[in-house]
């Protein structure tokens, strides 16, 4: 069974001459430890589809399934439950609590999910450790590159064995080395099982993908293997 189908989906905003078709009949399907790059124009439908995706927003028709369940289909409590232990968001702006220190950060989610404090700081720096910032566990997001900023919010975003993670642009804000960095990370969160989808205008960084679906207009308009995987970046020129 797919972690994420979504099913001839639509999304149509406003009415009349103000109506917008921002998705047009997309199908997609993403398996359990597998990464899809979402690549298109701007106004493709891209964010529209990874907010369909994780529950923030619904079709005007179609299906979203998560793990075979119908999104639209769930109770505001179930739908609430999932978006804490199912399904993890990482966008460029990082939406990191500045008053709260890295582990901090990675701990809210279990915490909100009645985890005892000890416990759910125990988590995140063993989290962070796994990023390689066990060391800065204790510093606050503005002590923080950039880069190790995406890095405790990807941890954020995994903690409590989520099986979905969805990324908008995560390294549109970091250097190029940060931001393989990230990639790299993204890529390593698959081989746990994790299912990932990104949107992205680089292909170097949709290069990591196992395959990249292409938006245009709403509508898929088709898909095809990355030109190279990760190991081919990561050769010495």
């Amino acid at each position: 069974m797919p972690i994420l189908e979504i099913d001839r989906a639509g999304r149509v905003f406003g009415s009349g001459e103000a109506r917008v078709v921002a998705l047009d009949d997309v199908s997609l399907c993403v398996e359990r430890g597998e990464f899809v790059a979402i690549m298109g124009p701007s106004g493709s439908g891209k964010s529209t589809l990874l907010h369909l995706a994780g529950g923030l927003d619904r079709p005007t028709s179609g299906r979203v399934l998560l793990n075979g369940r119908d999104l639209a289909g769930m109770s505001a409590a179930d739908l609430s439950l999932a978006l804490r232990r199912e399904i993890g968001f990482v966008f460029q702006g990082l939406n990191l609590l500045p008053t709260l220190s890295a582990a901090e950060n990675v701990a809210l989610p279990l915490e909100l999910d009645g985890a005892r404090p000890r416990a759910a700081m125990s988590a995140a720096r063993s989290l962070l450790d796994s990023v390689g910032l066990g060391a800065v566990a204790d510093r606050f997001p503005g002590r923080l590159s950039g880069g190790e900023q995406q890095r405790v919010a990807i941890a954020r975003a995994v903690t409590g064995g989520r099986t979905l993670l969805l990324a908008d642009e995560p390294t549109g804000a970091l250097d190029t080395v940060s931001g393989e960095a990230v990639m790299g990370l993204l890529r390593q969160q698959c081989t746990t099982g994790c299912a990932v989808v990104l949107i992205t205008h680089d292909m170097r960084h949709a290069a990591w993908a196992d395959r990249v679906v292409f938006l245009r207009d709403g509508r898929v308009t088709g898909e095809a293997a990355p030109p190279a995987g990760p190991e081919f970046l990561l050769r010495p020129a």
